[in-house]
């Protein structure tokens, strides 16, 4: 990016808007500690701030709150401190005052017992922090797959001014002579490594080479879809969800979002009047199109639910029949995120979806979408960012299924599962949950073959507790060996956006509470079409009433802390796994429309 970047503003910009008619205190004076003198509070907050040395007219400027989820456990926030000297430098330029706080930061695979468990509570701690402290915008810096959503989540709530900027994904490496990069090469790798056809010493050789630099994953898993959808929100600066982590044009993103911020707290244009109905559907409408991580759909339903917006999984499955996938990057397809940076970006692939977006959505440059698109650079020649008339998976990546197995709903992830297996008929083989799986998974004598289904159960969203992403099971081990490379998995948990394969996830109600996948038995024939988009279990619903009697499931617990809270308030996934008490009290809006 460049400083002619636009629907961003410029610093002379931002300081020419002004201030807009006073809407309660703003600067240092917002939100006072209560000491019961209104003055006093103002007076000694002063004192205390100029202890660090900052004078009255800088204390004079509007605020703007920097997030720091920088960490050494976070190596996908690694670049974080440069990335908080470059909003300063913008926030600077266009006439504020930056002060940046910490917060939580949670790395996927540095969070026991999953990052899920913890996101709800970097949520909690992201919207008090920006109630509590004096700011009249705020950047959050995230990246890895659960904090941008927490932060999207806590900034929806808290009712701020708000912008994301996304900490870029990593770089990719090399293994002798293959471009490979975290994580679906991760999972190849290893799965290569389980059926023999690798040594130790290379799967230790390429685990030198999956992770290039800091960042994010590099293929579209998690991270990488929630930088879109953001995008597509109206909550980054156009062009902000894909340049890699240690580039130069990641730097100036974070400058240009710093003196974004500063034009937003003067306009006072907050989440809840660019997140709404419209932006939603253009965020699912971009969710089907990249071939975006499952965990999407949960995360965008827990945003929208924070301001009332309700998503109809059965409107979602409506837009994947008439959305293709139009992004070439793996799981789904062959690239990586520099290559989606190269071909141009979210402003290209937004270009394509066109006629199907809602471009009257407002954005945080305080312009529509479609005001951004008609400034977007120009298309050039490029393969990865297709066009609707030569799309890479014809249809949506996401399907919706239901059925008596799943009657809240369940998603596949259909532009990475194998078309042999998506009409398929099999024998249940069943794991109780994850610690019978790991003990029974790889033993020789488990009866299982490469046409039954593998089913585990309660590792939903109290049953783990926190909804891990165990639902991409290995395939058992005698069958890998044997060169089986996918098999139809399903479980009521999540798998990571890098993954691939067959696998039906979500599965709602979950087990643990009681949803009939808690009485499918080993033997019991299941029936998966995703063109019905049926999940079925071939049991009839008078052996099924017969089992949940003879076995009532009653809902796990815990004795205290944020366990205690976690397993007695959280959600199903149909409502994004929030906290019940953190959603809107009311629905204003249902989306997506018929």
């Amino acid at each position: 990016m460049t400083d002619k970047t636009k629907g961003t503003p410029t610093p002379a910009q931002a300081q020419a808007a002004g201030p807009t008619p006073a809407q309660g205190p703003q600067g240092v004076a917002r939100g006072l500690t209560n000491y019961g003198d209104t003055g006093f509070s103002l007076f000694l907050r002063k004192a205390f701030i100029k202890g660090a040395g900052y004078t009255d007219d800088a204390l004079s400027r509007p605020i703007i709150g920097i997030v720091n989820t920088g960490s050494s456990y976070n190596p996908c926030h690694g670049n974080a401190p440069q990335l908080i000297e470059a909003v300063k430098r913008g926030v600077m330029l266009a006439g504020g005052l930056p002060m940046d706080f910490p917060t939580i930061s949670v790395h996927e695979s540095f969070s026991q017992p999953t990052s899920m468990y913890l996101r709800n509570l970097m949520s909690m701690d992201t919207e008090e922090m920006i109630r509590a402290q004096p700011m009249d915008a705020v950047v959050l810096i995230g990246g890895c797959d659960k904090t941008v959503p927490a932060q999207l989540m806590g900034a929806a709530s808290a009712g701020v001014p708000a912008i994301q900027l996304v900490t870029g994904s990593m770089l990719t490496g090399s293994h002798r002579g293959e471009r490979v990069g975290a994580c679906t090469d991760c999972r190849r790798y290893w799965g290569r490594y389980r059926a023999e056809e690798i040594d130790a010493e290379e799967i230790a050789d390429v685990n030198n080479q999956l992770v290039a630099s800091v960042g994010t994953c590099s293929v579209m898993g998690t991270a990488s879809t929630m930088a879109c959808l953001t995008e597509a929100l109206g909550m980054m600066v156009a062009g902000g969800a894909s340049a890699p982590a240690v580039t130069a044009d990641r730097v100036r993103v974070a400058e240009h979002t710093g003196a974004s911020a500063v034009a937003l707290a003067r306009s006072r244009l907050t989440p809840d009047r660019i997140i709404t109905g419209k932006s939603i559907e253009n965020a699912l409408r971009v969710l089907l199109a990249i071939g975006g991580s499952t965990n999407g759909i949960v995360h965008l339903t827990a945003i929208a639910g924070r301001l009332g917006i309700d998503i109809d999984l059965a409107g979602l499955d409506r837009m994947s029949r008439e959305t293709p996938v139009l992004v070439d990057l793996k799981p789904s397809g062959q690239h990586y995120m520099e290559d989606f940076h190269h071909a141009g970006g979210m402003p290209a692939l937004l270009r394509e979806l066109r006629p199907l977006l809602h471009l009257d959505a407002l954005t945080v440059s305080g312009r529509t979408l479609g005001e951004e698109l008609d400034d977007a650079p120009a298309p050039f020649p490029q393969d990865v960012i297709r066009s609707p008339a030569a799309p890479i998976y014809p249809v949506g990546g996401l399907a919706v299924l239901r059925g008596n197995l799943a009657p809240g709903g369940a998603i596949i992830k259909q532009s990475a599962a194998n078309p042999a297996l998506m009409e398929h008929e099999g024998r249940a083989v069943v794991f109780e949950d994850a610690e019978d799986m790991a003990r029974r998974i790889d033993d020789d004598a488990l009866d299982v073959t490469a046409q039954d289904i593998l089913v585990l159960k309660r590792i939903g969203p109290t049953g783990a507790p926190g909804m891990p992403e165990a639902g991409y099971m290995p395939i058992p081990r005698k069958l890998a060996r044997a060169g089986v490379k996918d098999m139809v998995r399903i479980s009521d948990g999540r798998m990571s956006g890098t993954a691939a394969g067959t696998i039906v996830l979500h599965v709602t109600p979950e087990a643990a509470i009681g949803g009939p996948l808690a009485y499918v038995q080993n033997g019991d024939r299941i029936r998966l079409s995703v063109a019905r988009r049926e999940i079925a279990l071939l049991v009839d619903d008078a052996e099924l009433a017969r089992r949940m009697a003879a076995a009532p499931v009653t809902r796990p617990t815990a004795e205290r802390g944020y366990r205690k809270l976690f397993m007695q308030t959280v959600t199903q996934a149909d409502q994004g796994v929030d906290f019940d008490f953190l959603r809107a009290g009311a629905t204003r809006d249902t989306v997506p429309k018929p």
